[in-house]
């Protein structure tokens, strides 16, 4: 029963491969493409630097006229009750009606006022914040496209790596079987055999099962599962990147770590805040204008005088404030100002440690996947030449099944870890560049040539 199974499970497979062919497969460019169209992380990072731009909008604000209008109207009654002096003077009793109505023009032209100037200057400073953040976004993106695109690559080797197991596995089993039949092998040979069969089948559904989790991982980044991907050439050259000295990608790191840069724009922030808290005991002028007309229809001043109350008046001046006293409240921000300025400096001097770290670790990760790369190399080849010498072995009777499905279980894990070494490399590439701040689109073209079919 398991050898029409078997066939019938390798034939399903054979024409999903040959379906998929006719498919191109999607590129390191593509998913990154599709990922900047659709991926929600990156569009909130995106709209809160469009929100951001505004603030320099307001900030410059601050430095312009203000002009307000405002406007009335009202329906005054009011209860009168005279009694004149003499009897030359208007009496008059009885309730006053009428309607007013006016407006008024108001305009503030701030000539000295120091806060206003710092926040003015603490607006570019948010903007450039902003500015880092979109950057350092992109750049996030890009490691996470890369690292979700070389998972699915090698959960996919892992599967193929599978089949071709238990292809082999499933020869060597009818072998077992046929031997067994004859009495040139033991019992134990088709144990084995079996054995090591029934674990290939449980390693596929386990493997099957992890592709189809890192597939979604990168649906959640594109918002379409991936059919196919291309795979990495085998003939990359996998050598160190350029510059070959690690305290040189320091270096770099201290100038254009997206961190490390977040940090000290919060650190100008945090001295121009300083500046602010003490420009609240400085005085400030302000050229202050206004215009008002109200007009009075009806009641009684309509009687006695024979027209309307109109009142029109017009105001320029300078008006200059000199802060006294606040309760302390202005000297209290200056503490706390201050003590926020020196957080921001450790912050500073952590994120610049952090960032020394984090390319340290990513250049060792390199230089450690390169010299895996040639190890595994080295150690495919000679798992080639133990199973090809194996099988001749096992085919004269000097070795037994069990030799030849350890050996064939050696050559495929050393297939297996070659190929999840070069990703590794490609990735920890990315990721040393990410670290030192000077990750660009341009590497994820260089990484997508070294993918066939790209």
């Amino acid at each position: 029963m398991r050898k029409p199974i078997f066939i019938f499970y390798l034939s399903l497979l054979m024409a999903c491969k040959a379906w998929a062919a006719d498919v191109r497969p999607q590129s390191l460019l593509d998913v990154y493409q599709q990922a900047r169209a659709s991926d929600p992380v990156w569009a909130a990072a995106r709209n809160a630097h469009a929100a951001a731009q505004e603030k320099l909008v307001q900030g410059k604000a601050l430095l312009l006229p203000t002009v307000t209008l405002s406007a009335s109207v009202a329906h005054n009654q009011t209860d009168i009750s005279s009694r004149p002096g003499n009897i030359s003077q208007f009496s008059y009793n009885g309730f006053d009606k009428y309607e007013s109505y006016g407006y008024r023009v108001d305009i503030n032209q701030p000539l000295f006022r120091k806060q206003n100037g710092i926040q003015y200057e603490q607006s570019k400073t948010l903007v450039s914040q902003a500015d880092i953040q979109l950057a350092q976004a992109q750049q996030e993106l890009m490691v996470r496209v890369a690292q979700a695109y070389f998972d699915v690559l090698l959960a996919q080797d892992r599967i193929d790596l599978i089949v071709a197991q238990k292809a082999a596995i499933t020869q060597q089993l009818e072998q077992a079987k046929a031997n067994f039949e004859i009495g040139t092998a033991t019992i134990t040979d088709v144990h084995e055999a079996q054995a090591r069969f029934d674990l290939t089948v449980a390693q596929e559904i386990a493997a099957s099962n992890d592709l189809e989790v890192k597939k979604r991982a990168i649906q959640s980044l594109t918002g379409q599962r991936p059919e196919r991907l291309a795979t990495v050439r085998s003939d990359i050259p996998v050598t160190l990147p350029e510059p070959r000295e690690m305290e040189k990608w320091v270096e770099i790191a201290e100038k254009n770590n997206y961190a490390l840069k977040m940090k000290q724009a919060q650190l100008i922030y945090a001295t121009q805040e300083v500046e602010r808290a003490h420009a609240g005991h400085l005085p400030t002028l302000d050229l202050v204008g206004s215009y008002s007309d109200t007009r009075a229809n009806g009641g009684v001043a309509q009687e006695i005088r024979g027209y309307n109350d109109i009142t029109q008046s017009g105001m320029l001046g300078l008006k200059l404030e000199i802060p006294l006293y606040q309760g302390g409240a202005i000297t209290s921000k200056e503490r706390e100002a201050l003590v926020n300025k020196q957080k921001a400096l450790d912050e500073v001097e952590a994120a610049r440690r952090e960032a020394d770290l984090q390319v340290r670790q990513s250049f060792l990760n390199v230089s450690s996947a390169v010299a895996q790369v040639k190890a595994y190399e080295q150690a495919l080849a000679s798992s080639q030449s133990q199973l090809d010498s194996t099988q001749l072995g096992y085919e004269v009777g000097v070795r037994t099944s069990v030799d030849v499905l350890n050996a064939q279980q050696q050559f495929y894990s050393a297939k297996r870890d070659l190929l999840q070494a070069r990703y590794n490399w490609l990735l920890s590439l990315i990721k040393l560049k990410a670290a030192a701040g000077i990750l660009t689109e341009n590497d994820l073209i260089d990484a997508n040539r070294m993918l066939e079919d790209s």
